[in-house]
């Protein structure tokens, strides 16, 4: 390599060193000043970093499988609002550090929605950690019985935009409940959740083994600023199951 391509090489500018020169002959041609051909190569290099720390975003928030809404079916619910969930995708709520709640039964589109919400958050320079409610219960309860509640909590804390699915699904026992209240605690107004449920809140103790004085302290803290949603409507993936019927 030339001792330029060794320069480039070395400030970790893989754009530039893979296409100065075919980029100094367009600019040649063209009859571009030297700013103008510094600027595109910069532009180009800036481009590429951006790309590569979207797609390191979406692999650290570790989605079950990427979803957009380009192909999400609006007049399958019942009821849902389209203007309210449009209007999440401003993420207003993550600057603000405040929380959306999808409430609905199963095969509505809440995961689909929300899973949505992470990913744009994604592109727009946020951190994202997708998780089951449930699987998070469950490396809590783990790390604390290893000593290391501590930095497993780290794990749910930092991200800015935390995406707790199907909480409500199955039933979370008093360790697994004061765990997730801890999480759920030290993130109010420090940090966004995104949880998709298939209850209403008035059942919530339910879902933390019955215990009344741990979830009105759980959502006093979720709800003072949550935007909930709430979706109405039969499963959208038993419809090709009901047409066979």
């Amino acid at each position: 390599m030339t001792d330029l391509e060794n320069h480039l090489l070395y400030l970790k500018l893989p754009y530039i060193r893979e296409n100065y020169e075919s980029v100094a002959a367009t600019a040649a041609h063209k009859n571009w000043t030297h700013v103008h051909f510094l600027s595109e190569l910069i532009k180009q290099e800036s481009g590429l970093r951006k790309d590569k720390m979207i797609q390191r975003r979406i692999r650290m928030a570790k989605f079950s499988v990427i979803k957009t809404m380009d192909h999400f079916n609006w007049s399958w619910p019942k009821k849902i609002n389209r203007v309210q969930i449009e209007n999440l995708f401003r993420l207003k709520f993550i600057e603000k550090k405040s929380n959306v709640i999808f409430i609905g039964s199963v095969g509505v589109g809440k995961t689909h929605i929300a899973t949505a919400l992470g990913y744009q958050a994604c592109l727009k320079t946020n951190t994202v950690l997708f998780t089951s409610a449930i699987d998070a219960v469950n490396n809590l309860v783990a790390a604390q019985r290893a000593g290391l509640l501590k930095q497993e909590l780290k794990k749910y804390l930092k991200p800015k935009l935390l995406y707790l699915d199907e909480l409500g699904y199955l039933p979370i026992d008093k360790i697994g409940a004061d765990l997730l209240f801890q999480v759920i605690s030290q993130r109010y107004e420090q940090g966004s959740i995104i949880i998709t449920t298939n209850r209403v809140f008035q059942e919530w103790p339910k879902i933390f083994n019955n215990d009344s004085t741990l979830t009105s302290a759980l959502l006093d803290r979720l709800l003072h600023h949550t935007e909930a949603v709430v979706i109405e409507g039969d499963s959208y993936r038993m419809r090709e199951e009901k047409k066979q019927l």
